[in-house]
């Protein structure tokens, strides 16, 4: 199986460029399965449901969340309706949304799930001991398996990766928009990367308006964040998994840059 992670996307200029790139993508690397970071899409705060449809109609398979999946109040119409989207499984129970599915596409199956960390990060459930208790419910049918961590810090999102070492097919991080450079296959087959990195404004920072982070650091005075409209640059991962055993076979990085990128 093959599987293309696409990092958070964030406002309309991520949309842009996963409209631009994407075809292109699945023509190069065929991919069984596309999973992305939905939670930045609407305005970088969460996502609605349109936004969501046009994901799907592009040929996204599923959608994983963090901790702006409530940001857009809209999303509590149709969480609960829409089961290729998931949101951090660690939030306490009785939370609208789930926190994990199976993704059927093109004759594979992959089990998604969805983590998000504790530290530096709004209080929430031990993404650990959730982690432990959804994998074991999910290994007994499912081989192949994918983890979004959303979290902040490196040293969580690494932890996590040596905690579910042979236990899920892919640990891959989200949240802080910077592609790492740290992929690896871990011992026992786990594909691992710190963070995915984001699709959206490399002018801005993390995708935002510059100007306004500028204000917002050097005045510490309130500020409204906007999404920057300028050049785009996308950033993903394409993990090959091998079906049988759920064990990663290569992790390969991705990264475009609006009028600089060509697909061979």
């Amino acid at each position: 199986m093959k599987v293309l992670f696409i990092g958070d996307i964030v406002g309309s200029t991520g949309r842009k460029a996963l409209k631009e790139t994407l075809p292109h993508l699945k023509s190069k690397y065929s991919p069984h399965v596309i999973i992305a970071n939905g939670e930045n899409a609407a305005g970088g705060r969460g996502i609605t449901a349109a936004i969501a449809k046009e994901f799907f109609e592009l040929g996204i398979h599923g959608l994983t969340m963090g901790n702006h999946t409530w940001d857009n109040k809209e999303i509590f119409e149709f969480i609960d309706d829409e089961p290729r989207m998931i949101r951090p499984a660690n939030f306490p129970p009785g939370t609208p949304g789930r926190g994990y599915t199976v993704i059927k596409a093109n004759g594979k199956e992959l089990a998604i799930v969805n983590l998000m960390g504790r530290t530096f990060l709004p209080a929430i459930d031990d993404p650990f001991r959730a982690a432990d208790e959804i994998i074991g419910k999910l290994a007994k049918k499912h081989k192949c398996i994918l983890v979004d961590f959303h979290a902040e810090a490196t040293s969580e999102k690494i932890a996590m990766g040596w905690h579910l070492d042979g236990r899920a097919s892919l640990v891959v991080g989200t949240h802080t928009h910077v592609q790492s450079n740290d992929d690896i296959i871990l011992p026992q087959g786990t594909a691992y990367l710190t963070d995915a990195g984001m699709v959206g404004s490399r002018e801005g920072v993390l995708g935002m308006e510059r100007e306004a982070v500028l204000r917002k650091f050097t005045t510490q005075l309130p500020v409204r964040f906007q999404v920057c409209e300028g050049k785009w640059h996308f950033h993903a991962l394409v993990v090959d998994v091998d079906d049988s055993t759920g064990r990663a076979k290569k992790i390969q990085k991705i990264r475009l840059l609006e009028d600089e990128w060509i697909m061979e």
